[in-house]
């Protein structure tokens, strides 16, 4: 399992990254950076929070389900989509608040911040877990 330090640094470099990739992708479809900067840090906040808690309930699932951490593909796929339906239930009705949008409009907007979402979570922690490798304990037998 990951420590308390490795997975603050896990969550802080995901956010940093997806926030300045996000804000970037927007401000070239005309958005204000300024304003999607804030809705960015106040999500990214948000997720932050969301992203220490979810991996620590996932990996302990997947050490009760399957013994180890270690992730196939369709754990990381599963991984990726319950992360991003977990922020889809708080994030949709504050986009359409603070956009002075309707909730679907905002279902369209969010989707397409869950898409890709979806492919940098994907990517970001195959890349995390090649560059900082988790330390397997040796396997307990009960």
């Amino acid at each position: 399992m990951r420590t308390v330090k490795d997975r603050i640094r896990h969550a802080i470099a995901f956010e940093v990254i997806g926030l300045i990739l996000i804000v970037s992708i927007l401000s070239l479809f005309g958005f204000n950076p300024t304003h999607t900067g804030v809705l960015g840090i106040a999500f990214s906040l948000l997720a932050t929070g969301w992203n220490y808690i979810y991996n620590v309930w996932f990996d302990r699932a997947m050490v009760k389900w399957t013994g180890t951490t270690e992730k196939k593909q369709k754990h990381r796929i599963l991984h990726a989509v319950l992360f991003e339906l977990g922020l889809l239930w708080v994030t949709l009705p504050a986009i359409a608040w603070w956009l002075n949008i309707s909730l679907w409009q905002a279902l369209v907007m969010d989707i397409g911040l869950v898409a890709f979402y979806l492919v940098y979570a994907y990517i970001y922690n195959l890349a995390y877990d090649k560059l900082f490798p988790i330390k397997q304990a040796p396997a307990v037998s009960h």
